[in-house]
Formats: structure tokens, C-alpha cells, sequence
């Protein structure tokens, strides 16, 4: 699994020019599932996002969990386009959509289950990501 993760100020999505997902200061993170990745992958993903040591503190820098932030969690298979050969993306080591929905929700569960406090896309819809970067500080995490 990989996820691109942004420190924000803010951050929202919107599907049908309504907002279903909205968070101020915390963490956006696109999340993309490959075709061989599982639930153990899904649980560790969520695990080191909440545990990210990015956001600076008087003593060095604390984490979401630490500091009680929330995450916007939005399904991005694209993460997985391979673009060595030629112009066109392949997407062939991005797993299919029965595949990949539950183990973003997965994700989502398992922060949650961390006490985080999380908002969500909409798998497979057409989705407008906005998002203010604090820093800005982004991050590639893979499992």
C-alpha cells in the first residue's frame, strides 16, 4: 500500500458539488492499494499515519495521535500508475476496486479503532481534493 501524505492547515473533498469530507489542521492522505497488498498492509498503513512525528512541537515534533488531529483519507488508485514506458500510465499493479474498497476502508477502521478522528472520500466516485499544505511538509509512505 502507499499513501501520499500532506501535513494541512485544512483539507476537503467534494463529490456532486457537495463536501463530503472536511478537516482543518491534521493530515490528508491519498491512499493507494497495489494488487498484492491485504489487510495486515492496511492495519500497518494506518498505524504509521497516526504515528507520523511531522508536526513540530516545542520539544521536537509529535504526531497526529499525539496531538489528537484528525486525517481525511481519500482512495487514490492512481498512486500505483506506472509511468517508466512511454506516455500512457499502466495500471496494472493497482489492484481492482473489489479489492482495493475494503482495505481503504480498512484503513479508515483501523485509525478510527486508534481513536483518531477521520474523514473520508467516496470510493470510485470523481472527487475534488482542496487542500492548504502546512509547511509544507508531504510525504510518499509505503508498506
Amino acid at each position: 500500500m502507499r499513501a501520499v501524505v500532506s501535513r494541512v492547515a485544512t483539507a476537503a473533498v467534494t463529490v456532486d458539488d457537495a463536501v463530503v469530507g472536511e478537516i482543518g489542521r491534521g493530515l490528508l492522505a491519498l491512499v493507494g492499494v497495489g494488487r498484492t497488498d491485504a489487510g495486515p498492509a492496511a492495519r500497518a498503513l494506518a498505524r504509521k499515519l497516526h504515528e507520523l512525528r511531522i508536526f513540530p512541537t516545542d520539544d521536537g515534533a509529535s504526531s497526529a495521535a499525539d496531538l489528537g488531529l484528525p486525517v481525511l483519507v481519500v482512495s487514490q488508485f492512481t498512486l500505483y500508475g506506472d509511468t517508466r514506458k512511454g506516455r500512457r500510465p499502466s495500471w496494472t499493479e493497482a489492484a481492482p476496486g473489489e479489492v482495493a474498497e475494503p482495505l481503504v476502508e480498512e484503513v479508515v477502521a483501523e485509525l478510527r479503532r486508534r481513536g483518531a478522528t477521520v474523514a473520508t472520500g467516496v470510493f470510485g466516485a470523481r472527487m475534488a481534493v482542496s487542500s492548504v499544505n502546512d509547511g509544507p511538509m508531504t510525504l510518499l509512505l509505503e508498506v
